[in-house]
């Protein structure tokens, strides 16, 4: 009888502790074979924090989750923690929904910013305040396909640096396969015009890019902008480039992967799968940075990828909970795990560390190439990146008027001229709501 109480004693108090435990709902942006992994690290963390609970929904792409946590908040039923891509910032920094990480950390005194990358923290902060941790940090860089480089008579150790010699590239490869290979994959997404831009150290709109004031406009009808392009309009009508739908990253990546493009923009998050697939398709590839135009400013590589904002509205134990939770993301063990993993750089000081002594950039050079590329740029404003309110809708007018560019509908100077121009509307159509 004794031995029947304490077996009802003891799973009274397992019920208790699974009751009392604080749950919190992790929303994230991150499709494919990351959707595993990123389960895989919320196990993790609920195993070592028994007294928490994370649960984690994948909810489609970066506007989609931006999308769904607006709806969230209307009707009351916010996630406690959401993955929010790089130009969704101001939204959520206007609509005062997220309870700022600067704020987490002044009442937490173990935490220590300053093992973070001084590159990354600048993005995110707004005003001077830092307002969600960095996650999954990436920038833009070229991938080459180095054995059709060597068939092609080019040297495979000597990736174009300059947009003309991009051009020549190009056009040397697709006339040695005869159309069969071009030279350029582009995914049409406006992300790599704001790359290209910044490398040139050219801004996107007005109030140095949005960092020392409420941007009014947008700038970007320049030299530098009409420069990227007229470079991808020459490719377009020379037959050597090859763009895909509008956003469309897996039809990018498998151009270069099924070898019918040798070249192509992508993001750094792409490494790893990369290094796999020219392993599976017989090829050798290789990394470089973002080129520009031969008689361009030194400019520098804008942060991309996503942050984790922590969504306020929840009672103090869940937010506390829901701390514990991003800083275990941003720690170093799990962003040396998801760099490994992905590509996505680290955006600690202490994992590059911990990596470059090991020897695995010796053994991995393409991690490297993009942590390289922001160590080496300009620390300015057009480096940093532009923190714009209306930059989903910006995106979607560059991206609509290089597709009439493309389809021969507008010049160059004029798809730049007419995508300016949407763009200042929508800046202004934001600053009226806030």
């Amino acid at each position: 009888m004794k031995k029947l109480f304490v077996v009802f004693l003891l799973l009274a108090l397992v019920a208790t502790l699974s009751l009392a435990k604080v749950k919190i709902q992790f929303w994230h942006a991150m499709g494919g074979w990351r959707i595993d992994f990123l389960a895989q690290q919320a196990e993790k963390f609920n195993a070592t924090h028994p007294d928490i609970e994370v649960q984690v929904q994948y909810t489609g792409s970066y506007r989609d989750t931006l999308n769904k946590l607006i709806v969230s908040v209307q009707a009351g039923a916010a996630p406690h923690v959401v993955q929010v891509f790089d130009v969704g910032t101001q939204i959520m920094v206007d609509g005062g929904i997220a309870v700022p990480v600067g704020d987490l950390m002044a009442n937490d005194p173990a935490f220590d910013l300053g093992k973070f990358l001084p590159q990354v923290l600048s993005y995110y902060r707004v005003n001077g305040k830092l307002y969600s941790m960095p996650f999954n940090s990436s920038n833009a860089i070229l991938y080459y396909n180095k054995t059709i480089f060597k068939e092609a008579g080019l040297d495979p150790d000597k990736p174009p640096r300059t947009f003309e010699e991009f051009k020549e590239a190009a056009r040397t490869i697709t006339k040695y396969y005869q159309g069969n290979v071009v030279g350029f994959g582009f995914n049409l997404h406006s992300w790599f015009f704001e790359q290209l831009m910044a490398a040139q150290s050219a801004p996107m709109c007005d109030n140095n890019n949005g960092r020392t004031g409420r941007p009014t406009k947008a700038v970007f009808n320049n030299e530098a902008g009409l420069k990227i392009f007229e470079w991808l309009n020459d490719m377009k009508k020379e037959g050597t480039m090859i763009e895909t739908k509008v956003e469309d990253w897996t039809g990018a990546r498998n151009l270069f992967i099924s070898q019918k493009a040798a070249m192509l923009l992508s993001s750094t998050s792409d490494v790893a799968l990369m290094m796999n697939a020219s392993k599976e398709n017989g090829f050798e590839f290789g990394t470089a940075f973002l080129p520009t135009p031969a008689d361009a400013p030194a400019g520098g590589a804008v942060i991309g990828g996503g942050s984790l904002w922590i969504i306020g509205s929840h009672p103090d134990k869940e937010i506390q909970a829901a701390w514990e939770f991003v800083k275990f993301m941003a720690d170093t063990e799990q962003q040396i795990e998801w760099h490994k993993a992905t590509g996505y750089f680290p955006v600690r000081k202490d994992a590059v560390e911990q990596l470059l002594f090991s020897g695995y950039y010796a053994q991995y050079p393409d991690h490297l190439t993009a942590l390289m590329q922001l160590m080496l740029s300009e620390q300015n404003y057009n480096a940093r990146g532009a923190i714009i309110g209306a930059y989903p809708e910006i995106r979607t007018a560059v991206e609509q008027n290089l597709e009439k560019m493309f389809g021969g509908e507008l010049t160059p100077a004029e798809a730049l001229k007419r995508a300016e121009e949407a763009a200042t509307r929508a800046i202004k159509e934001y600053n009226e709501v806030y």
